[in-house]
């Protein structure tokens, strides 16, 4: 199957054609406005389908508008009447159809055109009125806020906001690409004479932009955000997208002595945290209950035993691990234990623990095991 995408190297087209590509089923014929004119004849004559993403929304002036918009919209439908194509279009419209302002009204003039051109020839026509679209690739400083927030705050500069109540509508790149293709099969979510993405993301602006601080002051915290919110799991990952590329790395305080070394690694307000503990060759650590905090045992590398003990019991249990065959140890309320490397490198544990460190109640109660 062949599909045409124009605007192929816009936000919506790069993460479109790249999950076309990853799905190996289509023949995708990208169209950007630095391809020839006569590229685009070949492909209105061959598509099976044409994603028509191209647009003009920051122009150097208003007039640009209805020719990017609404001129080249022509051009296209023109091109497949030539060619008797009559394949579905579907077309990337803006909520901002419905208003009166220049890049509106130029939006509104596209979908008309293709509404006009579908009962002329009975060709399926999907218009999808997009509100905000978010998400990775897309170009910051430009039409996206949130792509300018992730963008600054990311790279340590100031961001201005003007009302922090403004109320957004906003849609994820994944679910309109999912939604696209979804459309592309025959099986669009059309609500009247309009397609639209399912899911609709509504928050305040002053919101997200404290969301996205709170992700840069995760890295320094060790928290991850709350990823069981969709919305926030969706920024967070878009985030992430605009960190600058020397800046993909960040250091943890690893707490040495002659043993070892203790390092948090990850904190969550509500899954507890995540170390790793490193014990030299004949090293023993621990010795010490806990009344309601838990923790999970985890060695990746090296070999040794994990003892417990339960309280006012002599009995002592022995848990033989190794880095060579990975195995979860529960470390149950009420039982002493320690942790001994037993072999001659060192040994790697990872630690969770079901709440945060709290030095004012640790939980923590030395006895020998």
């Amino acid at each position: 199957m062949k599909v045409l995408v124009t605007g192929a190297k816009g936000f919506i087209g790069k993460n479109l054609v790249a999950e076309l590509k990853s799905q190996n089923h289509y023949e995708i014929l990208e169209y950007n406005r630095d391809n020839d004119i006569s590229t685009l004849d070949k492909y209105c004559s061959e598509a099976d389908f044409v994603f028509h993403l191209a647009g003009v929304n920051r122009p150097k002036d208003k007039s640009e508008f209805m020719d990017g918009n609404y001129g080249f919209t022509s051009t296209l439908l023109k091109k497949l009447k030539v060619y008797k194509n009559n394949c579905p279009v579907l077309i990337s419209s803006s909520i901002q159809a419905q208003l009166d302002n220049p890049y509106g009204i130029s939006k509104r003039a596209g979908e008309d055109l293709l509404f006009e051109y579908s009962k002329q020839t009975g060709a399926k026509a999907l218009v999808y009125r997009l509100p905000n679209v978010f998400g990775k690739w897309c170009k910051p400083n430009y039409n996206s806020a949130v792509a300018t927030f992730c963008h600054n705050i990311a790279n340590n500069i100031p961001v201005t906001v003007n009302d922090a109540d403004t109320k957004m509508s906003l849609v994820y790149i994944d679910d309109v690409v999912e939604e696209f293709i979804n459309a592309l099969k025959s099986n669009e979510n059309k609500r009247g004479d309009f397609c639209e993405v399912p899911i609709v993301h509504n928050s305040r602006l002053g919101d997200i932009v404290d969301l996205i601080y709170s992700f840069k002051k995760s890295r320094e915290e060790l928290l991850v955000p709350d990823t069981s919110n969709t919305f926030t799991n969706k920024l967070y990952s878009t985030y992430l997208s605009y960190l600058p590329e020397d800046k993909f790395n960040y250091n943890l305080k690893m707490n040495e002595d002659d043993r070892g070394s203790f390092t948090e690694f990850i904190k969550t307000p509500d899954r507890g945290q995540v170390s790793v503990n490193i014990s030299k060759p004949g090293v023993t650590k621990g010795n010490h209950w806990h009344h309601t905090k838990n923790e999970k045992f985890l060695v990746v590398s090296g070999h040794g035993v994990i003892r417990f003990r339960r309280y006012n019991s002599e009995k002592v249990i022995e848990y033989f691990v190794s880095g060579n065959k990975l195995e979860v140890i529960d470390i149950p309320t009420g039982y002493t234990h320690n942790i001994e490397n037993l072999g001659n490198t060192e040994m790697v544990t990872l630690m969770w623990a079901n709440e945060l460190f709290n030095p004012e109640k640790p939980d923590t109660h030395y006895l020998e095991v």
